[in-house]
């Protein structure tokens, strides 16, 4: 399994990014949020996407200059359509918005219609905390999901994230599909080869649970924890799709569908937490103090909190590169060539 440096993917990947036809800034923007994502070992959202994003460039199924427009804005609350604009220019504007009126109002409230993939939720989260801001991002997706005993897709993975600002503890972070994992997970199973995936992850086309990986890749997601999975999932859909006026449920298109819009709808919620409460990060760090002196359960070292486990892999990866699944790889190489870059990553 080839490993590559972080620097050394970044600036490839942005390469290929602008030969594909992305000005400078917005191959640096998704180069950043792609590499960001494998370095944290979220490897579901990382550069694993580059070969479906330049699918979609090269199809024309999304405008690469677009960077879409506010619709309406009411005090703190905004409606921006993203006009099919990439889905990481489009979250950079929106959740800076989000940022701006946050600090003008104590909270800020962004949905967006019609975008497109934007990598990870984090990604977006951990921007508004950097400004010591709350920061809440919520995205609907491609109908992959059942509603809870459905057997066809009504609901995508649809991420619920939530991250605080640092006091002097480990940033907290929480990051999750509402879903028992995210569907990259099972696509990256797939470019990869491998034979079979974990029990719970997916049913088939006829919803029936399996562990075959082609099974899964033709078939469909499980909600976590069944009907509460399920639950949350609408619950993002309404707060994205039906509060936006985007597309919801079957409506939407995916990145790997060609010809067809992905219409994605995201949220963007910051929240100036000192204004409520001055102490907030200190109150934060003695919260998390209290679950890490937890006495571990058997067979455990210590009690993790939400973030810790991909900062330490984000540490490791900095000092000894990203690995890059073989099939994975393949991938990226090919898409580069088509893209018009030969350099071997």
């Amino acid at each position: 399994m080839p490993t590559v440096s972080a620097e050394r993917l970044r600036s490839w990947t942005k390469r290929v990014l602008e030969a594909a036809g992305l000005a400078e800034r917005q191959a640096a923007l998704i180069a950043d949020s792609l590499v960001a994502a494998s370095l944290r070992g979220v490897d579901s959202h990382g550069i694993h996407l580059l070969a479906s994003y330049l699918d979609q460039i090269a199809a024309g199924d999304v405008a690469v200059s677009e960077r879409g427009e506010i619709v309406t804005r009411s005090g703190a609350c905004m409606v921006y359509d993203g006009r099919n604009g990439l889905g990481q220019v489009i979250a950079e504007i929106c959740s800076g918005h989000a940022m701006r009126l946050a600090h003008e109002f104590g909270i800020g409230i962004v949905t967006v219609r019609e975008s497109n993939h934007f990598g990870a939720a984090g990604y977006w989260a951990l921007r508004i905390a950097s400004a010591n801001q709350i920061g809440l991002v919520f995205c609907d997706a491609s109908p992959i999901v059942a509603p809870w005993q459905g057997k066809e897709g009504r609901f995508g993975t649809n991420p619920i994230c939530m991250a605080v600002p640092a006091g002097k503890r480990t940033q907290w972070m929480l990051d999750m599909a509402t879903t028992t994992v995210a569907a990259n997970r099972i696509f990256k199973a797939h470019t990869n080869r491998e034979p079979s995936i974990p029990a719970g992850w997916a049913m088939d086309k006829d919803g029936v649970p399996t562990t075959d990986t082609d099974a899964a890749y033709g078939g469909l997601l499980m909600p976590l924890g069944g009907y509460k999975g399920s639950g949350l999932a609408m619950m993002v859909e309404i707060l994205c799709g039906a509060l936006s006026g985007g597309a919801m449920s079957t409506e939407l298109g995916g990145l790997r569908i060609r010809g067809k819009r992905f219409r994605a709808s995201q949220t963007f919620i910051a929240i100036d937490a000192m204004r409520m409460q001055p102490e907030f990060a200190d109150r934060v760090d003695w919260l998390i103090g209290r679950v890490k002196d937890t006495l571990p359960a058997t067979g455990f070292d210590e009690v993790l909190v939400a973030n810790e486990p991909e900062l330490r892999t984000e540490q490791n990866r900095l000092a000894e590169g990203i690995p890059i699944p073989d099939g994975t790889y393949a991938s990226l190489i090919a898409g580069a060539v088509r893209a018009g870059i030969t350099e071997p990553l």
